[in-house]
């Protein structure tokens, strides 16, 4: 490479770095916009959340385009069954915010099939005490981003980053089968939140997404009431729906929650 050659690469280089530069500083400007306003804020919160689930459907069928589809609802039977979800929050301005979220989820029972199911290239017989197992482990990135913000009234809209941890397993006699899944999928992020009164609002969050392969959606519905300014209760009804459809795995289900939460910030 000859000397011009070389200046040019550095120059673009260099050019490079400045944009990268001026991104950063536009980025900590964003971030530091209003900082005065968090004097006295609580910037950070967790929250525990726990209820139980049932479902209205859990259809199946693996492989996709050539197992047997049935509910594994007659091995798991409907619920209610007991859960729990761990999430934090991280509000780095009053505009800009970040959620994490682990929430498992798992649900096990003994029941027989009604026919005879071809399940991850194996045979289960009906009638026969066959057990079954559905997972569904999520772990979440949310960012948010506050649009609307008045005496009653907050909107937030973003995106949540997903990691699935999911299973679905038969076992009967000597004979088990399962198909297991860790994948990612973006979801879109919205929330509102409408005071009733200076200590009581009424929450509505939601993470969703769809294309023709599948969806996934993440639906709560609740009331949340301050009981100081750090310690907070709150009550609700949750519903997750979705799946996928491809060769590999058919799996629909649907899931509702009710449930009570604790939250605490600082």
């Amino acid at each position: 490479m000859n000397g011009m050659q070389t200046e040019r690469v550095e120059g673009v280089i260099d050019r490079r770095k400045r944009t990268v530069f001026f991104l950063i500083l536009v980025f900590l400007f964003i971030i530091g916009t209003d900082a005065a306003a968090n004097e006295g804020r609580n910037r950070f919160g967790v929250e525990v959340e726990g209820g139980a689930f049932w479902f209205s459907e859990n259809q199946v069928q693996i492989p996709g385009d050539s197992g047997t589809r049935f509910s594994l609802l007659d091995l798991t039977s409907r619920g209610p069954t007991a859960y729990f979800r761990l999430s934090g929050s991280w509000d780095l301005n009053p505009r800009h915010g970040f959620a994490l979220t682990i929430a498992p989820l798992q649900a096990k029972g003994t029941g027989t099939l009604s026919q005879t199911v071809r399940f991850a290239d194996q045979n289960f017989a009906p009638g026969v005490s066959t057990e079954g197992t559905y997972k569904f482990n999520t772990y979440r990135v949310t960012y948010r981003y506050t649009f609307f913000d008045r005496t009653d009234w907050r909107l937030r809209i973003g995106g949540t980053g997903l990691v699935r941890d999911a299973k679905i397993e038969l076992k009967q006699g000597n004979t088990s089968a399962k198909k297991e899944n860790i994948g990612f999928a973006p979801l879109l992020h919205f929330d509102a939140e409408y005071r009733l009164s200076r200590a009581t609002a009424l929450i509505a969050d939601f993470d969703g997404f769809a294309v023709p392969q599948g969806r996934a959606i993440d639906l709560a519905l609740k009331i949340n009431h301050d009981l100081t300014d750090r310690w907070s209760l709150g009550w609700g009804y949750r519903t997750l729906e979705g799946g996928s459809d491809n060769d590999d795995v058919y799996n629909f289900a649907w899931l509702h929650f009710v449930f009570m939460s604790v939250g605490f910030k600082f």
